[in-house]
């Protein structure tokens, strides 16, 4: 018996799904203690002595060129069974082309052709928002210029890193669990990984030496939890897309710019957060421009990063590079993202598409493939997001936030600040060179 068309579409996606199943990245680039410990141990001088030698050493686990063959044939498949052209078929051969691209950046893990590839799957600093507007890099000093005055912030005891991996542990599952149901995330604790905390399919790992804030967990209940944990289970629900449950690099933009307006809009984030993707953006600048390893570092010291924070920051954008190429550059998504699914969110509002925004969380999307996206759910063969964070699930009350914020936006907030200094018991700074009578308006 011949297969249905849906039934076509659900075994070219499992079969996808299948191929890239051996495929993990930042497991393939990390580097390992020992790098780390001869780094500091040089006293932050010395280049990390990752080449393509240190990298061969480190079996990827599975067939590079098998891999390739895979996707290949998914391919011809697509071709065969679904045409050419349609939406549809186009969408699941350039996600098996990404997936191929993927593979050739592995492949060059610790030479000069890595960094390049890099930037073909997740962009550079140089990529601008739309034509004739801002490049990534802008985003960086746009954020630092925004946050000038977190450095008088005061103490939220909330910020304090008081709570050990084993109690955070703990702590997160009861929010998961509250939040987005028994069981559908499971935390674990985990002495691999690099940074405090990262997501898989379906649960979410916490450095078992690290301690975290109350801050820190509601950040990961929103931003590892509710995107990445539940884009994925989302997508691995779909009836036929199931390719939607795994995420390509490109896709690595808007996951990470959805979970950061996530934070944002769940009142989680913290200015500093804003801050540190700053310097992840200028860092992949500096990188890009030629600055080596320890130039960058160095860099950070210079701005009053401790030595481990500039590490930790640092080496994830040298990472299956080498320390004097061109860097890895998944690390802009956080910024890039942002910018992208707030303005998605905010020209589907303003058009009055609101049934387009929860179709952000349908699975692991690409901001660039919203239309394909939205068509397959014209047609039937999409389903709505069976999780969705509480933030998107009243999309008018989401309509209304940003419908505020766009007004806002044409205030002039230097006038305001003067004009509400009083108000606030304190007198604005007063220019020394304005004239006696200029100053008695000022005040």
């Amino acid at each position: 018996m011949a297969e249905t068309y849906e039934e076509t579409v659900r075994a070219l996606s499992d079969a996808i799904v299948d191929a890239q199943r051996p495929v993990r990245i930042l497991d393939a680039i990390k580097w390992d203690d020992h790098v780390r410990d001869a780094f500091f141990a040089s006293g932050c001088r010395e280049q990390p002595v990752v080449d393509e030698d240190w990298y061969a050493r480190r079996d990827l686990g599975f067939d590079l060129d098998a891999a390739r063959e895979q996707f290949l044939d998914i391919e011809l498949w697509i071709n065969t069974s679904l045409g050419t052209t349609s939406t549809l078929s186009q969408l699941l051969k350039r996600t098996c082309e990404q997936y191929r691209l993927t593979l050739d950046m592995l492949e060059a893990r610790g030479t000069e052709g890595f960094g390049p590839l890099a930037a073909q799957l997740y962009g550079t600093t140089d990529d601008v928002f739309h034509a004739g507007g801002p490049r990534v890099a802008d985003l960086a000093g746009q954020f630092r210029d925004a946050l000038s005055w977190v450095s008088d912030l005061p103490i939220d005891e909330r910020d304090e890193k008081g709570i050990d991996g084993e109690s955070a542990v703990s702590l997160l599952q009861a929010r998961l669990d509250d939040s987005m149901g028994p069981g559908m995330v499971h935390v674990v604790l985990d002495d691999g990984i690099v940074a405090d905390a990262a997501a898989g399919s379906d649960y979410i790992k916490l450095r078992a030496d690290a301690m975290f804030s109350e801050r820190q967990l509601e950040q990961l209940e929103s931003h590892e939890g509710w995107v990445h944990v539940g884009t994925s289970d989302n997508g691995r629900a779909q009836p036929y897309c199931t390719f939607l449950g795994k995420a390509p690099p490109p896709v690595n933009v808007t996951q990470e710019g959805l979970a950061t307006l996530t934070e944002i809009l769940s009142l989680t984030s913290h200015p500093i957060r804003l801050l540190r993707i700053a310097d992840r953006i200028e860092a992949i600048a500096l990188a890009e421009d030629g600055a080596s390893f320890v130039e960058v570092v160095e860099h950070f010291r210079t701005l009053g990063l401790d030595e481990d924070e500039c590490w930790q920051l640092v080496m994830r954008v040298f990472r299956g590079s080498t320390p004097t190429g061109r860097p890895f550059t998944k690390d802009l998504g956080y910024g890039k993202g942002l910018v992208l699914t707030y303005a998605y969110v905010r020209v589907a509002i303003r058009t009055g598409r609101l049934d387009r925004v929860p179709l952000l969380f349908c699975g692991k999307v690409d901001i660039n493939n919203m239309g394909a996206v939205n068509a397959l759910y014209d047609e039937g063969l999409i389903d709505p997001p069976a999780f969705l964070p509480e933030v998107f699930r009243d999309v008018n009350a989401l309509a209304a936030q940003v419908a505020f914020s766009r007004f806002l936006r044409d205030l002039d907030f230097d006038r305001l600040a003067a004009d509400y200094a009083p108000l606030l018991g304190a007198l604005p700074a007063i220019d020394p060179e304005l004239d006696a009578d200029d100053q008695s308006v000022v005040k």
